[in-house]
């Protein structure tokens, strides 16, 4: 499921610059790479509960899980969930992060995500949008008090 009128990935057959790739208006990908370019920063978020952090990754803002690790049953999740070209890895691990972290994720449309967020109707968030001097903010604080900042720039 997208973001609200997110940003368009666009593919071409041929690879291009990590920089071009940004300048049209795209990720770069592994193909883009001429170079040691940056592709993407990928948080790491503490969590303590599985199922409390899939209901609020997967169920209320959208994001789907791409894939989960631990070293043998019984041992702490690693897990990936991704939504329109955003990733972040959640871990219950106690070494990989601190709780009250916090994220800016910018969208193209965050009225709009907002409002997907209140239909989502999800027990313990019901965020509004404010007006910053960069843009429009849409916060949420997952159960381990990790902050996700959705941000339409001004």
């Amino acid at each position: 499921m997208p973001f609200p009128a997110d940003v368009v990935v666009r593919y071409r057959a041929r690879p291009v610059r990590a920089d071009r790739a940004r300048r049209m208006g795209r990720m770069a990908t592994t193909d883009d790479v001429t170079s040691a370019q940056p592709l993407a920063a990928i948080p790491i978020l503490r969590i303590f509960d599985q199922d409390k952090a899939y209901e609020f990754y997967r169920d209320f803002l959208g994001f789907e899980v791409a894939w989960e690790h631990r070293f043998a049953h019984g041992m702490p999740l690693y897990a990936e969930v991704a939504r329109a070209g955003v990733r972040l890895h959640l871990s219950e691990h106690h070494g990989d992060a601190s709780p009250g972290g916090a994220v800016i994720i910018e969208v193209a449309d965050a009225r709009s995500l907002q409002r997907e967020l209140i239909a989502a109707d999800y027990g313990y968030a019901k965020p509004g949008v404010e007006q910053e001097d960069w843009g429009l903010v849409v916060t949420v604080t997952d159960p381990f008090h990790n902050r996700l900042i959705f941000l339409e720039r001004a």
